[in-house]
Formats: C-alpha cells, sequence, structure tokens
C-alpha cells in the first residue's frame, strides 16, 4: 500500500510538472524531507504589440476592411450630376413609389422599393422624369440616393470577411477573398449609381454568410443558434429573389445542399424517424415558406403603397385596376353589356392585354387587317357589339336589348368599322390555330363575322346570364369553325409591332385563361352608371398575375436583329475580361465611368475554376486507385469550401448561357464572387503546408498587385474627367472602349 501511495504522488508530482512545462512556468525540484517549498516569483509577461494584433485581427481587421469599403463606394459619388445608365429605369422607379402611381416592370420590387426609400429620405418629392443623360435638378438630391445604394455595396466588404471565415480558410486566405471584393473595380462602380445590382449583390453575400454559419452548426441541430441561422438564411433567400429573380440560382444553391443534407440523414439508420421528420419541417419552414413569404411581403406591400393609377395598369387585371385612384377603368361604366355598347375587352391570361387592332393588315395568309393583343390604352381597342346577321339590325334609337350566356354576337372594330373575323388560314405564329382578322363592315360580311358568348363565371353574381363591366369572365366561340378566340403570350414578329398574337384555337380548354375575356371599359349614352369597381380582385390572384407577366415581358427583351447594341455582350466575354461596358456618353463635358474589372480578380478567379477542377480529379483518381491523402476534415474543406462555391459559380452562370435575352456584363457579377471563393480555396489548399513566411510572401504579392490594378483603374470608378483620350494606357485590348 505504501509503494502504492508513493507511485500515486510520484505521477501526480509528474502531472504538476507536465502543467507548468505547458504553461510556461518554471520547475523547481521536488521537496526532500523537510525542507520547506521554495517560493516562486511570478513574472508577467512582456505586453507584445505583435502578439495583441494577431489576437484581437476579429476586432480591427473587419473594421480596416469596411472603413476602406465605405470610401471606395462613396468618394466622388456625387461627381456626375447626370442620369448615368439605368438610373433612367429605377429612379423613375423610385418615384412611381413616391407619387404611389402603379407601374410594371420585369423584376420583383423590394429593390425599387428601396430606391423610393432613398427618394423619400432625401426629399425628393417624385417630380423628376429621370431621363436618360439628363442633368438633375438642384432640389433632388440625387447624391444621397446614390449614397444610401452604395452602402449595400460597401457592407458586402464585411459580409465576404465574415463568410470566407465560416468557410475555415486561414487568415491570408480571408483577406484574400475580402481584398478581391473590395478592390473588385466592377463592384466599386456598379454600387456607385442608383441600381438594383449593389442590393443584389448584397443579399447574395448574406445569403451565402448564413447559409455556411447554418452549416458550421450542423454538429448542433436544433439548438437557438441552428435555428436562428436556419431563419435567417430563408429571409436572405426572400430579399435577393426580391430584388432579382437571378436570386433563384441562389437559393438552388441552398436547396441542393439541403437536399444532400437530408439524403445524408436519410440514410443514418441511428437516427430516429421523428428526428429525421423534424429536420424536414424545419427546413420546410425556414427555406422555403419564410423565401415565400418574404417575397409575397414585397409584393403586399408594392400593392399598397401604388394605389394609384399609373403607367403599368394595363398589365393587371381590370378588376385590379378598377379599384386604383384615378383610374378611368369601369368608372362611371354602365354594369350590363347592350348591342350597341362601345366597350374594350381584356384579355385574362397572366399578363394578358386588350382586344386591338389597327390598319395594317398580314404580310402574309388572309393579308386582312390584323388582330393583336396590346397593353396601351388608345382608341384602336374599342369594339361595338352588334347583334348577328340572322337578328333584327342594331337600331340607335331602339330600347336596350342585352346580350348574354349563349347569344351569337358580332364584334365591330370602332375605328376601321370591320368585323372581327376568323376563318380556315393558319394563324402567323401558332401555325395550329386559326388566323383572326378584321374583316368586312356593318352590312358586307358572312357567318364567319360571328361569335357565341360563354360566360364562365361572374365576380358580382351567380347569375351568369349575363353579361356585365369587368366582374363577367366570358370566352368567345366561333360559330362555324367552333375554335376559341385567345391571346396567349406570343409575341408577333417587327411587322405586327411585337405585340400579343390573338388567335383562335381548335383546343376547347374552359380552364385556359388565355380564352377568357372580360369588359374593362364601357361606353353606352342610354345605360346608368355603375359601380363594378367596388368588387375587389384577390391577392393571390393579383400576385400570380403580376409573376407571370413579369415573367413573358422578361422572356420578351431579345435582342434585337434589326438594332445594334452596342452595350450588349455575350456570356463568353465575361469570365475572360474580354469587354466592359460605356455607362453614360463619352463626350469631353461629361463624367465618364467605365465598367470593367480588376484584372487580377477576374483572370485569377476564372483561372482557378479549371485548376479546382483538375484538384478535384487528381484526387479522385488517387482514391480509385487506393491513396489515402485526404483525411475527413479535409474532404469536408473541399467538399463545402470548394465544390459549393464553384455549384453557385456554374449555377449564376450558365442560365444566361442558355436563355435567349440580352445580356450585359452586369449580370456576371453574382457569379463572380462565387470564383472569387474559389481562388481563394485554391489559394489556401495550394500553401496548407507552405512555411508560414512563405505564404505571407505569395499572399503579400497578390495583396499588392490587386490593390495597384485597382487603383490604376481608379478612373474608370471614380470619374473620368476631361478627354477620354488621357486614359489610353488602361486600353490594354481593343475591345475595352475606354478611349474613342
Amino acid at each position: 500500500m505504501a509503494a502504492q501511495a508513493q507511485t500515486t504522488g510520484a505521477d501526480a508530482h509528474a502531472e504538476e510538472l507536465r502543467r507548468r512545462n505547458v504553461a510556461g512556468q518554471p520547475t523547481a525540484p521536488p521537496a526532500t524531507g523537510t525542507q520547506a517549498p521554495v517560493k516562486e516569483k511570478s513574472k508577467e509577461k512582456p505586453f507584445d504589440i505583435l502578439t495583441f494584433l494577431d489576437e484581437t485581427e476579429f476586432l480591427w481587421a473587419p473594421l480596416i476592411f469596411t472603413a476602406l469599403a465605405f470610401f471606395t463606394r462613396m468618394w466622388k459619388i456625387g461627381l456626375s450630376p447626370i442620369v448615368t445608365w439605368d438610373e433612367a429605369h429605377f429612379g423613375k422607379f423610385g418615384s412611381h413609389y413616391l407619387k404611389r402611381e402603379f407601374y410594371f416592370d420585369v423584376h420583383p420590387p423590394l429593390g425599387k422599393m428601396l430606391v423610393g426609400l432613398s427618394g423619400y429620405l432625401a426629399g425628393y418629392n417624385g417630380s423628376f422624369e429621370f431621363k436618360s443623360g439628363e442633368t438633375y435638378p438642384e432640389e433632388l438630391n440625387y447624391t444621397f440616393m446614390r449614397l444610401f445604394n452604395s452602402a449595400f455595396g460597401a457592407l458586402c466588404v464585411p459580409v465576404a470577411y465574415f463568410t470566407a471565415k465560416e468557410l475555415n480558410f486561414r487568415r491570408p486566405t480571408v483577406w484574400l477573398i475580402t481584398l478581391a471584393v473590395l478592390f473588385e473595380n466592377s463592384y466599386t462602380t456598379i454600387s456607385r449609381f442608383i441600381l438594383l445590382d449593389s442590393m443584389l449583390l448584397f443579399f447574395t453575400f448574406t445569403t451565402v454568410l448564413c447559409w455556411a454559419k447554418f452549416h458550421r452548426l450542423q454538429n448542433d441541430p436544433f439548438s437557438p443558434e441552428w435555428g436562428l441561422w436556419l431563419m435567417f438564411t430563408g429571409v436572405s433567400i426572400g430579399c435577393v429573389c426580391s430584388v432579382k429573380w437571378v436570386g433563384l440560382f441562389c437559393t438552388a444553391l441552398v436547396g441542393l445542399y439541403t437536399v444532400e443534407d437530408l439524403w445524408n440523414k436519410f440514410g443514418d439508420l441511428k437516427m430516429p424517424k421523428i428526428e429525421l421528420f423534424t429536420h424536414v419541417a424545419f427546413r420546410v419552414f425556414g427555406l422555403i415558406l419564410i423565401p415565400l413569404a418574404v417575397y409575397m411581403f414585397s409584393f403586399y406591400m408594392h400593392f399598397l403603397v401604388l394605389e394609384n393609377s399609373g403607367p403599368g395598369d394595363a398589365q393587371m387585371s381590370s378588376l385590379f385596376q378598377a379599384n386604383l385612384r384615378g383610374t378611368e377603368v369601369g368608372k362611371d361604366s354602365p354594369l350590363e353589356i347592350a348591342y350597341g355598347s362601345r366597350a374594350t375587352l381584356k384579355n385574362m391570361g397572366y399578363g394578358g392585354g386588350l382586344l386591338h387592332s389597327h390598319h395594317q393588315t398580314y404580310p402574309e395568309g388572309s393579308s386582312q387587317q390584323q388582330i393583336t393583343c396590346y397593353h396601351h390604352k388608345d382608341a384602336n381597342n374599342d369594339w361595338f357589339f352588334y347583334p348577328n346577321r340572322g337578328e333584327v339590325d342594331y337600331n340607335p334609337e331602339e330600347e336596350p336589348r342585352f346580350p348574354g350566356n349563349g347569344d351569337t354576337i358580332r364584334l365591330i372594330h370602332a375605328q376601321t368599322g370591320r368585323n372581327l373575323h376568323s376563318h380556315q388560314i393558319a394563324a402567323p405564329v401558332t401555325k395550329s390555330d386559326w388566323e383572326v382578322s378584321c374583316y368586312g363592315n356593318t352590312t358586307v360580311g358572312d357567318t364567319k363575322d360571328h361569335w357565341i358568348v360563354e360566360v364562365v363565371r361572374d365576380a358580382a353574381s351567380w347569375d351568369k346570364s349575363k353579361l356585365r363591366t369587368l366582374t363577367t369572365a366570358f370566352r368567345l366561340k366561333h360559330v362555324d369553325l367552333g375554335c376559341y378566340l385567345r391571346a396567349g403570350n406570343v409575341n408577333l414578329p417587327q411587322w405586327g409591332f411585337k405585340q400579343i398574337e390573338v388567335t383562335c384555337t381548335k383546343d376547347n380548354k374552359p380552364r385556359d385563361v388565355y380564352t377568357h375575356w372580360n369588359v374593362e371599359s364601357h361606353w353606352n349614352e342610354k345605360l346608368p352608371p355603375g359601380d363594378p369597381g367596388s368588387y375587389k380582385s384577390p391577392f393571390l390572384q393579383d400576385f400570380i398575375h403580376l409573376n407571370v407577366a413579369m415573367m413573358t415581358s422578361n422572356n420578351a427583351l431579345v435582342p434585337d436583329p434589326d438594332k445594334q447594341d452596342d452595350l450588349a455582350s455575350k456570356f463568353w466575354q465575361w469570365p475572360i475580361l474580354h469587354v466592359g461596358l460605356r455607362m453614360c456618353g463619352w463626350d469631353d463635358k461629361i463624367v465618364k465611368y467605365f465598367l470593367l474589372g480588376n484584372p487580377i480578380v477576374y483572370w485569377g478567379s476564372t483561372a482557378s475554376l479549371g485548376i479546382f477542377g483538375l484538384l478535384v480529379l487528381w484526387y479522385l483518381i488517387r482514391w480509385q486507385r487506393g491513396y489515402t491523402d485526404l483525411k475527413q476534415f479535409e474532404i469536408d474543406q473541399i467538399h463545402y469550401a470548394g465544390v459549393y462555391p464553384v455549384i453557385g459559380w456554374f449555377l449564376h452562370y450558365l442560365p444566361f448561357v442558355a436563355m435567349g435575352r440580352v445580356t450585359y456584363v452586369h449580370h456576371y457579377y453574382p457569379a463572380l464572387y462565387f470564383a472569387i471563393i474559389c481562388a481563394g480555396f485554391c489559394m489556401d489548399w495550394a500553401t496548407r503546408k507552405v512555411n508560414k513566411q512563405i505564404t505571407w510572401t505569395i499572399f503579400g504579392a497578390l495583396y499588392i498587385v490587386i490593390i495597384g490594378l485597382f487603383w490604376l483603374f481608379r478612373a474608370i470608378c471614380f470619374g473620368m474627367e476631361g478627354s477620354n483620350q488621357q486614359w489610353n494606357h488602361l486600353k490594354w485590348f481593343s475591345t475595352w472602349r475606354i478611349t474613342d
């Protein structure tokens, strides 16, 4: 027992010596006999500034980066007093919010509402028209509105810093990614104007940060912090999608990660089923319901604020328009349609327009007068309701006769006096349908001018026997052919002024909303005015209607072969920095801005995508041959800090390869961020086993090159004054149109 006690005491003493050595404390020889223990003097470690900076880097580094970000994004921001590039669009949309006028645009409303908020805070009243190249009036504080927008661009920098940390990169890499975002010329320039791009980038950055934070907490599921970052990810997804639909690509990235994560949990047989169900429920709530709620709420606010009639009314349903203040739709219109009534007919399909005709004829087919759908209001949208040729002719002096469900009518174009007509001639674009034209007049014609009214529903009454202004949805069936009048979202060629094609479809699909019509405006002196506008249009219906109209208009933004667009560019030109973009006129008297990236950031990030692919291929080949080069934490680092950023790049880049719409250099900017992260990963991986001093030397050289090139090209960001010939030295390639 004594020997055991001695052994235990020796072990305890050895442990004490080990503890002191680890702590860096001096050790004393063991006490023998009754010798008193030697008293140690405590020595404080001298203050070391380098150690202090190293330990507090998480405080001072993001502060310095953020201060530099606000400087680069805001310095001389008000130098140019003219409406620059797409400020003509988004400034005007901001004006509509201040005047509360309903407008239409292809982008969701959140970013434009924020532009309107910047104008409100600047004391702007919404009266300026924001015409391109026009000088801002003195009473409009455009500098403040630009500063408001630039704050989103500046905040991208600290978000990039913290994202790189969450992706488990070492400090030199964290700084490299942050500096690449901070001193990226294109990010700087695009953030300095009243545009949506800085907001789009900011919410893209925050989505990646929230996702990275959430991923780092995977070993602590259902904790308050885990749930908080899951919900933050959902809110960020909702915001980025509410600025531009490009945010859907960010949503897809998080969606792929979630599918993989849940699939792995599904394969974990040790996980209780209730826990797996809870994981699924949390993600449905956080990553589907929350983003959808944020997205829909932005449209709710959009409808709530824009309560006055404006230039975008025609994109919405007639019932929606009738509830806008100051609208002429439905105003004093008689409720029931009678023969002799003059009316406009609105297609009830998503993005549908008004039934329209004009003197121009089809270049092929029947060569008769064109029938189209048109969103703008003019007299060529007006039609008279007349009885069919088998009934008693319409007499202006007669008592009103009311056509209803099942009745056969004629529609006569008010401006040309011709009948709405169809025949067995293929439609000009949709060849499977019959052509619809205008033919004859009130006396000349045949039964091919006859249409049967089929009432679908009525928002004001269960009675479907009558036609009512705004509230009645009806179809028009051709008597001879049995086809239905339809206006899809197909646009005619230039000879049809790119207006919507109207056809007579052979398919009888009662639920096809593109065959549904309603009377929007109605004039008849013999009938008393009604109040059909008292019926509200449901929010969900308006929400879906507007989103489909946005999608349709977005798809119609295709390059015009008859018109040269000097600002447009191709997808392959972006990653190699083949072109830039002139943001304004190039006259010597105005301040000029050129949208061009930092060459080392662009070329380095693009090259890293290929390098990363080779890296993954190398390890896959080694793995297949039986080598075990990587530990599990290294595989995870490649997976989440390498593969997912590359997937993010592809998701944000490849859609622009496939889509036929006109494209510009700024469409690449969200994808560029993921390429920058990939470049950071490649540098981090390549130097992970390199001596610390050599690592900092390599990264220091990269920092200098990034900052140096940014400074070299600073004039394209902060404004080029005077003759553009002063910057000939920046025109490295003929496609960089910095000079004439």
